[in-house]
């Protein structure tokens, strides 16, 4: 299997298993708070953040791999985030899902179509700064990951 098949792959089997997660959540485990510094973020401003941030980093990665240098120097993260999170407010937890899954599709089919050698190129990610498109689309997963074992403790705590 080459390395774009086997990201691929680790998206797909990822994004299925977070789909299934958030389809299983309650009414009232939506609004559970993960995080409480800052801005305060319930499990459905997670997957808000998860949905706009892939969809970002689609646009982002492919815009490396056409030679460009990736996000501006300036790009300022917080602000970023608290902009999408305004954008997608009205959004009810299905409607969040259902654009996680379909972003989650885009960037599989991304993935797929790029060569191993494509994963070489380099450019500017909002937090790993200059990279290789490889350990971006690598940090997509890892991105998630962290999500979710907050998101894990958060629910455990409630038991």
């Amino acid at each position: 299997m080459t390395e774009v098949a086997e990201l691929a792959s680790k998206l797909k089997s990822e994004g299925e298993k977070f789909a299934a997660f958030f389809a299983g959540l309650t009414d009232d485990q939506w609004k559970l708070e993960v995080y409480t510094e800052g801005a305060v973020w319930a499990i459905r401003n997670i997957l808000a953040h998860l949905m706009t941030s892939e969809r970002a980093f689609v646009k982002l990665f492919d815009n490396i791999l056409q030679g460009g240098e990736g996000v501006a120097e300036d790009f300022v993260i917080d602000r970023y985030n608290a902009r999408q999170q305004e954008k997608t407010r009205a959004l009810t937890p299905s409607e969040l899902l259902d654009q996680y899954k379909a972003i989650r599709v885009d960037m599989i089919r991304w993935v797929s179509g790029v060569n191993d050698s494509d994963l070489e190129k380099t450019g500017r990610h909002p937090f790993l700064g200059i990279t290789t498109l490889r350990e971006m689309i690598k940090m997509v997963y890892v991105h998630n990951q962290i999500h979710y074992r907050d998101l894990r403790r958060v629910l455990k705590d409630q038991t």
